[in-house]
């Protein structure tokens, strides 16, 4: 599975922007005021909580972006299990540049971890099966990019990046199109064909008679959206191999073992990027 390369041009636009904010005219008044110009510290950045480790590339450009001296040495690999206790990385060099990146940098860090972590267990309840779970695009807008490679890093698949880059016909489509019904799977999908033959066309159905209609149709992938076990087991029979099924809708990681074992081809959930918790690391900071 092809992990997706940072984007370190959009990056450093949000790396800027978490600055900016954190920061406003004055900086980082309270290590300004507290702490002396000249001050050395070594600094740690410690899971505190079992997690994957993703996003320590985009942590250390923020240390980067407040301080070029600093000194950060990775010291986990993207991907990895990280212990409680484990020392993901180091960083030297002012102590007032580590104080004023630290909470940035662990945000961005603590986020990408824990969608890593997510989709680890995501990926590891279909373990035997052939289905592979799916990531969404419903994530924080303008992290797409990062959120992407969070999941991949945990070893889940990308679904599609954007609008762009996979057709998608779902039922509103075909209603304002005024082709909701029999036979409006096949004129959308020729129209798609037509306007973007370089594209895959993906079509999705509510019901077995709207998937044999995609069927018919040669869409590339069906989602089935919100089908029962049973449903999706006969929509599986149908589709005999003739198109990549999606199962989506109501997904939770206690179905995954029984979903894999229907026959679908993926599995998405936007729970691996929506609404996943931080991973616990604390920066640990003392005198160099």
């Amino acid at each position: 599975m092809a992990i997706p390369k940072i984007d370190f041009e959009r990056v450093d636009e949000l790396i800027r922007l978490a600055l900016a904010e954190d920061l406003g005219e004055l900086g980082d008044t309270t290590t300004l005021a507290v702490i002396p110009a000249g001050l050395g510290a070594a600094a740690e950045l410690i899971a505190k909580s079992p997690c994957v480790c993703a996003g320590l590339p985009v942590a250390e450009r923020v240390f980067f972006k407040v301080d070029r001296s600093l000194e950060f040495t990775a010291l986990a690999e993207e991907g990895a299990v990280c212990a409680p206790g484990t020392v993901m990385a180091r960083v030297k060099g002012s102590a007032r540049s580590l104080l004023t990146a630290e909470r940035t940098a662990l945000n961005f860090l603590q986020r990408l971890c824990g969608i890593a972590t997510t989709a680890r267990k995501y990926a590891e309840a279909l373990t035997g099966s052939d289905t592979r779970i799916l990531d969404t695009r419903k994530t924080t807008p303008g992290f797409r990019n990062l959120e992407k490679y969070a999941v991949a890093v945990g070893g889940a698949t990308n679904h599609r990046i954007g609008l762009y880059d996979r057709i998608m016909i779902k039922d509103n489509h075909r209603e304002l199109a005024g082709m909701e019904g029999p036979g409006g799977i096949a004129r959308s999908v020729e129209r798609a064909r037509q306007m973007y033959p370089q594209l895959k066309v993906q079509v999705e159905v509510d019901n077995l008679d709207e998937l044999r209609e995609a069927v018919a149709a040669k869409a590339d992938y069906i989602l089935l959206d919100n089908m029962d076990d049973a449903t999706m087991a006969e929509a599986v029979r149908i589709n005999n191999r003739t198109a990549l099924l999606e199962a989506s809708g109501g997904i939770t990681l206690e179905r995954l073992g029984a979903i894999g074992k229907l026959g679908v081809d993926f599995v998405s959930a936007g729970a691996l990027t929506h609404s996943v918790k931080a991973a616990d690391i604390s920066m640990d900071i003392r005198k160099d």
